[in-house]
């Protein structure tokens, strides 16, 4: 398989009120938007990758979150926290290194923030010297 691009499909309950949601509090930003007005599709940044909210769906998704790395997971939480997200985990340094928080989407989809702390290995230059 030759993977030219790829996205998450999102089929909320409410479409217009997910919409807002990503855009409004998480304050995502439109990679494009398409269909009719009545049937709005919008696509949103999501780091190197792409969430696009489109479509209905009768029950939340199941088993299913998403994972957003930010600078500041603390100062993301308390931003989400007064614009009235759901928070239900506190930043919490992790067994495997990285200070993670949850909140919720509308429809109780877990959003895992995730900060990356300076000496993590990810954050470390394996490349040999020269």
């Amino acid at each position: 398989m030759d993977v030219l691009s790829s996205r998450l499909l999102l089929r909320p309950a409410d479409p217009d009120r997910s919409q807002a949601f990503y855009r409004d509090a998480l304050g995502l930003a439109v990679y494009r938007e398409f269909g009719p007005p009545e049937h709005r599709g919008v696509v949103f940044f999501l780091g190197n990758g792409l969430l696009e909210v489109s479509g209905h769906a009768d029950r939340p998704p199941h088993g299913l979150a998403l994972w957003v790395q930010v600078r500041d997971v603390a100062a993301e939480v308390a931003r989400l926290a007064d614009a009235g997200v759901p928070v239900v985990a506190a930043p919490v340094l992790q067994p495997w290194g990285l200070l993670e928080a949850t909140v919720e989407d509308p429809d109780g989809l877990p959003i895992v923030l995730v900060e990356v702390p300076a000496g993590h290995p990810l954050r470390t230059d394996l490349r040999p010297p020269g």
